[in-house]
C-alpha cells in the first residue's frame, strides 16, 4: 500500500533470526525467576503494568509491484523499535505489517515478469517476510490482502457503508496515475499532466464507478481534527491535512471497471474494489483470529482502534482523510494517531535506478549487520523528517557509537574484572554506588530516554542512551581502576567497586537500547552472565513482589532500567567484543591514482566481523 506512491519514501513503506519463543508473543506472561545470586534466596514475580488494553501499531501494507526497498525497511524498523519499547512497558502489543496485493499495477508487474498475479504476489510477499526476519522485526500479524479472511471483511465493510447510504454509482472522467492508483486533480499536476510524484503523464479515463460520499464527512472530519490535534503527527503535518479538508472534500471512486485483479464488488461482480478502499481494511482484518470465521466486529473487538499508524508523508491524505471518513461511515472508531515520515536521499541526492544510487536493505544488512542498520537509521534520521544516507557517515557513526562508546566500554571493563577479580562482582551494584552521584546521573538519562521513546523521538532516545555510555567512559577514564588495582589495599577495593558501577551502566544501556538494537543488547546481557530467559523477561518498568523467610510481601514499582540489577558474586562471561568495528574504505594514493580497499576484498575478515556483529 505504501510503495504505490513513491519508492523513495522512507515511510512507504533489507543477520539475526527471529526467536519465536518470546518475540512472537507480545504480552509477557507471568514469570518467576530467582536472583542470579544464589545466596539471595529471593523470588520475584514480574507482572504487567497494563490494564489489558492492546497497543496496536501498524506499518503500511507494502505494495508488491517490486521487492522491498530501504524506505520500506526504515518504517518497519521504526515500528519495531516502538513495539519493543511498549512491550518493555508491559503492554500487550499487536504489531501489524503486511502486503497490499491488488490493483492494476500488480497485474502489469506480473505480466512483465511472465507470471500470473498471485504467483508474483507470493514471491514479493515472501521477500518482505525474509527481510523482516533479517532485520529482527518482531511483528505479531502479517496480513496479505489476498487472504480470504481479508476479502470477507472488506466485503462486509463495503456492505455496511453501502447500507449507510454512502456508496452510489456514477460516471467518472478524469486523469489517472497508474503508479499512484489514484485519479488526480488537474491543479496538482505538473506540465503535460504529469504526476508530481512519479513524473509520468496521467491517463485520461472515463468509466462508470461506485463512489464513496466523502463530502458528507467534511464537517465531521474538521471537528475530529480540531478536537484531537494529536491525531496527525508530526504537528506540522496536521496543517497540511486541515488545509485539504478546508479546501473542500470531493467524493472519490472506490471501484474499477477495467481492473480484474482485485476483490469483486459484492453487489456487482463486473467491478473490483479500489485498492485503497481494500488495503486500508488490512489494519482491521489482521486482527481476525486465524481459527474464527472472519467477521468485522470480532476483528474490531480484538484490538481496534489502532494506537498508531506509521506511514509515508505521500500517503497522508489516504490515512488522515479518506480512512477516517470510511470508519465514520461504518460506525467504527478512528485510530488514535497517524504519523507521517519523510523521504530518504543518498549522499544528498534523490535515489533512482537511472542514477545508479539505489540503497538495497538486503545488501546493507549482509555487509554491516542488523544492529548497525537499525541503529544508524533510527539515530541519524530525525523521526518525521527527511533523512540522508552516506556510507562514510554510516560507518563513522556505527563505529563511534556501538563499537567504541558502548562495545569498548564493556570489553575493557570485563577485561579488568577478569584480570583482577576472576570475572566475579565483589558487591551489589547498589552497594557499589552508595553516595556516588554517578548513579543519579545515569537514572536521569534513562528517564530522558524513556520520555523520548514515548514521544516517538527515536533519534533523541538513541542520543540519551549514548550519553549514558559517554558518562560511563568518562567515569572509567577519571577513576582509572587499572592504576588503583596496582596500588592494592583500599585503592584496589575501590577499583573493584568501580568495575561493578561500569558494568551496571552497561547493563542499563542494554535494556535502554533494546528497542533499537535487540541483538546487541542480548550480547551485552549474555556477557554480564545472564540467561536468555532473564533477558527476554526484562522490562523497563514492572511491579515486583519480594518475599523471603523474614519479611512479608512488598510491592515496588521498578524495572530493569533501574539501578541495582547486578549482584555481588555474579560471574561475568569471558570478555569478547560485542560489536566489531567496520573497516572503512581506505584510499592509497600511488602515482596519483586512488586505489579503494573495498568491503568485498576483505573476504574472510569481513565475514568474521559480521558474525561478531550479529549479522
Amino acid at each position: 500500500m505504501a510503495a504505490r506512491m513513491n519508492t523513495l519514501s522512507l515511510l512507504n513503506p533489507s543477520h539475526v533470526s527471529l526467536r519465536p519463543r518470546d518475540y512472537r508473543f507480545s504480552h509477557r506472561p507471568l514469570r518467576f525467576y530467582t536472583s542470579p545470586n544464589p545466596n539471595r534466596g529471593a523470588l520475584f514475580c514480574t507482572c504487567s503494568t497494563t490494564n489489558g488494553e492492546s497497543f496496536v501499531l501498524t506499518t503500511p501494507l507494502y505494495y508488491v509491484n517490486a521487492p522491498p526497498h530501504m524506505g520500506s525497511a526504515y518504517t518497519t524498523i521504526a515500528a519495531d523499535a516502538i513495539a519493543r519499547f511498549q512491550r518493555l512497558l508491559g503492554k500487550k502489543v499487536i504489531f501489524i505489517t503486511g502486503t497490499d496485493e491488488h490493483g492494476e499495477k500488480i497485474a502489469a508487474a506480473a505480466m512483465a515478469q511472465g507470471s500470473i498475479p498471485l504467483d508474483h504476489c507470493n514471491l514479493i510477499s515472501q521477500a518482505y517476510k525474509t527481510l523482516w526476519k533479517d532485520l529482527d522485526i518482531s511483528y505479531d500479524k502479517f496480513i496479505r490482502t489476498t487472504d480470504s479472511k481479508h476479502e470477507a471483511i472488506v466485503k462486509e465493510f463495503y456492505s455496511r457503508v453501502l447500507a449507510k447510504g454512502d456508496i452510489y454509482q456514477a460516471d467518472y472522467e478524469g486523469l489517472y496515475c497508474v503508479n499512484c492508483e489514484e485519479y488526480k486533480d488537474e491543479k496538482e499536476l505538473l506540465e503535460n499532466n504529469c504526476c508530481p510524484v512519479h513524473l509520468k503523464p496521467c491517463d485520461s479515463r472515463k468509466e462508470e464507478n461506485y463512489f464513496f460520499a466523502l463530502s458528507k464527512y467534511q464537517k465531521s472530519l474538521e471537528e475530529a481534527l480540531n478536537k484531537n490535534p494529536n491525531f496527525v503527527q508530526p504537528s506540522f503535518r496536521l496543517n497540511e491535512v486541515q488545509s485539504w479538508v478546508k479546501g473542500g472534500l470531493r467524493d472519490f471512486s472506490i471501484s474499477r471497471a477495467s481492473v480484474d485483479w482485485g476483490i469483486p464488488i459484492p453487489n456487482d461482480r463486473s467491478q473490483t474494489i479500489y485498492v485503497w478502499f481494500d488495503a486500508l481494511l488490512g489494519y482491521i482484518s489482521a486482527l481476525s483470529d486465524e481459527q474464527e470465521q472472519p467477521d468485522l466486529l470480532n476483528a474490531v473487538s480484538s484490538g481496534w482502534p489502532a494506537a498508531l499508524h506509521l506511514i509515508g508523508k505521500d500517503i497522508l491524505r489516504f490515512h488522515a482523510v479518506y480512512w477516517p471518513a470510511m470508519l465514520m461511515s461504518a460506525g467504527l472508531s478512528l485510530p488514535k494517531m497517524v504519523f507521517g515520515h519523510g523521504f530518504l536521499t543518498k549522499d544528498g541526492m534523490k535515489m533512482g535506478k537511472s542514477l545508479g544510487n539505489t540503497l538495497e536493505p538486503n545488501e546493507l544488512v549482509h555487509r554491516f549487520g542488523t544492529d548497525a542498520v537499525r541503529y544508524f537509521f533510527l539515530r541519524e534520521v530525525e523521526f518525521g523528517s527527511d533523512g540522508d544516507y552516506s556510507e562514510e557517515r554510516f560507518i563513522n557513526i556505527v563505529n563511534a557509537h556501538l563499537a567504541n562508546t558502548i562495545g569498548n566500554l564493556l570489553n575493557r571493563t570485563l577485561g579488568l574484572l577478569k584480570k583482577n577479580c576472576q570475572s566475579t562482582l565483589v558487591v551489589d551494584s547498589t552497594t557499589a554506588a552508595e553516595g556516588n552521584e554517578f548513579k543519579d546521573n545515569v537514572e536521569k538519562l534513562v528517564d530522558k530516554a524513556r520520555m523520548h521513546y514515548e514521544n516517538l523521538s527515536l533519534s533523541s532516545a538513541c542520543e540519551a542512551v549514548l550519553e549514558i555510555g559517554n558518562v560511563g567512559n568518562f567515569y572509567m577514564d577519571e577513576r582509572a581502576p587499572w592504576s588503583l588495582f596496582k596500588q592494592g589495599g583500599t585503592a584496589s577495593e575501590a577499583a573493584a567497586k568501580d568495575l561493578v558501577i561500569i558494568l551496571e551502566t552497561a547493563r542499563i544501556i542494554a535494556i535502554a537500547l533494546l528497542p533499537v538494537t535487540p541483538s546487541l543488547s542480548w550480547r551485552i546481557y549474555e556477557q554480564l552472565g545472564y540467561s536468555r530467559d532473564q533477558f527476554d523477561a526484562a522490562t523497563w518498568v514492572s511491579f515486583f513482589f519480594h518475599t523471603d523467610a523474614s519479611t512479608t510481601h512488598h510491592q515496588h514499582l521498578m524495572g530493569d532500567t533501574k539501578w541495582g540489577g547486578l549482584k555481588g558474586g555474579q560471574v561475568m562471561a569471558q570478555p569478547k567484543p560485542v560489536f566489531a568495528r567496520i573497516e572503512n574504505q581506505t584510499e592509497d594514493v600511488d602515482k596519483g591514482v586512488a586505489v579503494g580497499k573495498t568491503m568485498k576484498s576483505k573476504g574472510k575478515k569481513m565475514k568474521q566481523a559480521q558474525q561478531v556483529a550479529g549479522a
